[in-house]
């Protein structure tokens, strides 16, 4: 397995979090631009946002099938790999001109089990697949969150989980703006 093939794998796995179209830019097996948003294409551009200069020769996630538009902004930089479902025929056409770029068909799957591997052996527990709910969160601050706090801290939740250590995740709805 190439370390590429891990980045894959999170970039896919973060995507998969999201029920809108979304984008996961990763990098050494951390987020570096998550974005879910109204199109394909705006998620892209969102992600790359956060962080363009982490993202080059990165790879991508993606929860939706890339389109034109979508391959359309991504060629304008250097991105070593592309996880999605689909290709759309157009899309295809443009991201082949790309030199060394490698796309995979991946399909959502029902990995309950994640393995790690350990000196001496294996490491096997369950998936995480908690979620930040409004209703059994206790508030400890003065004033609540607001109707935009909240999405933008549901949002921030489940792109901190997939960042690997001691994560720090500045979020607005739908988009990451820094993460550490």
């Amino acid at each position: 397995v190439c370390s590429s093939d891990l980045d894959l794998d999170a970039a896919w796995q973060l995507a998969c979090e999201f029920s809108q179209p979304a984008v996961a830019i990763v990098k050494h097996t951390n987020p570096c631009g998550t974005a879910e948003q109204a199109s394909l294409a705006e998620a892209y551009r969102k992600a790359l946002e956060c962080d363009p200069v982490s993202a080059y020769g990165g790879v991508i996630g993606m929860n939706r099938a890339v389109d034109a538009e979508t391959a359309g902004e991504i060629v304008k930089t250097f991105i070593e790999a592309i996880a999605a479902p689909e290709y759309s025929p157009d899309a295809l056409a443009l991201l082949a001109a790309k030199k060394n770029l490698r796309l995979m068909r991946v399909a959502p799957g029902g990995d309950r089990l994640v393995v790690k591997s350990i000196s001496g052996g294996f490491l096997a527990q369950t998936a995480d697949t908690g979620r930040l709910d409004r209703a059994r969160a206790v508030v400890k601050s003065r004033r609540a969150p607001s109707h935009e706090e909240w999405a933008a801290l549901e949002f921030g939740w489940k792109v901190a989980k997939h960042v690997k250590s001691n994560a720090i995740v500045y979020a607005r709805p739908g988009q990451t703006v820094g993460v550490g």
